[in-house]
């Protein structure tokens, strides 16, 4: 499933093609997605489209005629390919610019999803509006972390995975980050100390940057926008490593099953 640094790579490929320029058609070829794609999405052709923005997971476009809301769901795509490129199975909605070019969207599974709203989504929208900070702004510190896991005896893996308290901190990155901070993921979040917090939360957000500037990671089902695989998979210590060696201390590393998602670990370096 494409995780937060997925989608910004995604957000950032599309973009530069999709910025100043005007939608000349919308075809929706299939509707049954996680939601089905409304008719008002097709209201967007003859729009402008004046900036890509990322809120968690979601991709809104804004344009003068409303906002379209993407999310890539577990196997969608988006591409930027010529109106008259050949269609492939599951390529569900394209946005056929006026230039020529089109934006795809392809999903084989069918849990993303494309919707209009005629206002800025913003925090009020239902799919928004109990979302966590973003990770990588000045919202999310240790002092929030902490003040948000009193007395929550959540294992800190799953409490940082809750887009309730911050959104796009998925299951690669999760692991990747504790491991770095030293920190066992079935430990309860409200027994992990401040001075931890400290620790963890430069290491999230340095985790994320760092993936987004290597493409994201490369998954069965994740390319960036220009076709190419993520890289970011060659940086990753715990990850679907279980029963190999630590890079730090050669210890076997354990893997176990937390909130229905596989966690690998150290114990002798995460505690």
């Amino acid at each position: 499933m494409p995780e937060l640094p997925e989608v910004e790579v995604s957000r950032m490929g599309i973009a530069p093609h999709l910025e100043g320029e005007q939608i000349a058609r919308v075809v929706v070829r299939d509707r049954r997605l996680r939601w089905p794609v409304p008719a008002s999405v097709e209201s967007l052709a003859g729009a402008r489209i004046a900036k890509v923005e990322r809120r968690a997971k979601y991709l809104i476009l804004h344009t003068d005629k409303g906002y379209l809301i993407l999310h890539l769901g577990m196997s969608g795509k988006l591409r930027i390919v010529p109106s008259d490129s050949l269609v492939v199975k599951h390529d569900h909605v394209d946005l056929q610019l006026s230039n020529g070019q089109c934006l795809r969207f392809n999903d084989p599974r069918r849990f993303g999803c494309v919707l209009y709203s005629p206002n800025h989504p913003g925090d009020a929208h239902p799919l928004l509006a109990e979302l966590g900070p973003e990770p990588l702004t000045d919202a999310f510190t240790a002092a929030y972390l902490y003040e948000r896991s009193r007395n929550k005896q959540q294992a800190v893996k799953t409490f940082i995975m809750d887009n309730h308290v911050v959104v796009g901190v998925g299951n690669i990155y999760a692991n990747e980050a504790l491991f770095k901070a030293g920190i066992h993921p079935k430990r309860a979040a409200g027994n992990v100390s401040l001075a931890r917090y400290q620790r963890l939360v430069p290491i999230i957000k340095e985790t994320l940057t760092e993936a987004i500037a290597q493409g994201g990671t490369t998954l069965q089902d994740f390319t960036q926008a220009d076709g190419q695989p993520g890289y970011f998979k060659q940086h990753l210590n715990v990850y679907g490593r279980g029963g190999k060696q630590c890079m730090v201390c050669k210890t076997e590393l354990s893997e176990i099953r937390l909130g229905q998602r596989s966690t690998v670990y150290c114990k002798r370096c995460q505690r």
